[in-house]
């Protein structure tokens, strides 16, 4: 198993700041480009867990790239180039302060809320009588406000994003556009390869007036799939769905007993269970994308990363 990569401390040409999010590391460059360092840290109920998974970053960023170069066309994206494995460098732009989550199934965290009485998520009612992991008849859009480090996302309804003024009524109609326009290209492709886009999220940002999608795409962090092949004979009998996602984490850490609530208390994290997340990961790699994970050189991921992007940078 290679080594983790659970943090970067780099100072490239023309830095002007450097912030860290919960897997990825971003460097500002002259507010020209933005340098992610896609990390092997992982989070679960908004907290990042102290040991990292080798080779996840890499597993989530090449991903991402795919999925950004496949959705192009949709909309533009912060995307550049991807001088390293693990590193995306693209457009700065300024953030939409707001997620855009797209849920085609009644499963995770909607589910929870729905099992515990809940019939409406961020301003869409839902009916009564609904199972888990059951297809809604069109995709919901169920935005999040997008939170600070450290902080949890809390859900928002359209109408409070607007009233607030996160973000406009015109941007806002656009998002909703883009983002199920992005989910049915994401749930095309996902058929293809036998699975079920499940839910997912989108991050915007704006650069010169035009909005750009921005950050990941499509990945098991920022996604949830099932296989498709068995998926309504599970749903009809009650099963839990065989899922790609980072769900089983949740799961793992649930029923060790937390679930980011006040005085919950982190679990030892066993090494056999960071090498099956890894697994895990790469599976969904090749479940995903139909290609074959190829493993980087992890020995000296630090100098790796530092050589490619300064190169990047003489280039640019």
């Amino acid at each position: 198993m290679g080594n983790a990569l659970t943090k970067t401390s780099f100072n490239f040409p023309g830095q002007k700041s450097h912030y860290k999010g919960k897997v990825r590391d971003v460097y500002n460059i002259n507010d020209d480009f933005l340098v992610m360092v896609v990390s092997d840290r992982i989070s679960a109920f908004d907290v990042v867990l102290p040991k990292g998974i080798p080779f996840k970053g890499q597993v989530l960023n090449q991903i991402a790239e795919k999925f950004l170069d496949a959705t192009a066309d949709i909309v533009p994206n912060w995307k550049i180039a991807t001088p390293d494995p693990n590193v995306t460098v693209g457009h700065f732009c300024e953030t939409f302060p707001v997620e855009m989550i797209v849920r085609g199934y009644l499963t995770g965290s909607s589910w929870r809320l729905y099992k515990n009485g809940g019939r409406d998520i961020c301003g869409v009612p839902l009916p009564e009588g609904l199972k888990e992991h059951q297809a809604f008849p069109e995709p919901l859009l169920t935005p999040t406000t997008k939170a600070e480090q450290g902080a949890h996302d809390e859900n928002i309804s359209r109408e409070e994003i607007i009233a607030q003024g996160l973000v406009s009524e015109e941007d806002y109609k656009e998002l909703e556009r883009i983002s199920l326009a992005l989910f049915k290209r994401g749930s095309e492709i996902a058929k293809e390869m036998g699975l079920i886009l499940v839910d997912t999220k989108y991050e915007f940002g704006k650069k010169d007036g035009q909005i750009y999608l921005i950050d990941e795409i499509h990945t098991p962090d920022s996604s949830r799939y099932f296989y498709a092949d068995g998926y309504q004979e599970r749903f009809d009998k009650g099963e839990n769905q065989k899922q790609l996602s980072k769900e089983f984490v949740r799961e793992w850490l649930m029923e060790n007993n937390f679930q980011g609530r006040d005085g919950d208390v982190l679990p030892e994290i066993p090494e056999s269970f960071v090498n099956e997340v890894s697994e895990r990961y790469i599976e969904l790699y090749e479940n995903i994308t139909g290609d074959k994970f190829v493993k980087s050189d992890t020995t000296k991921i630090e100098d790796r990363i530092e050589t490619a992007v300064n190169d990047f940078l003489k280039q640019a």
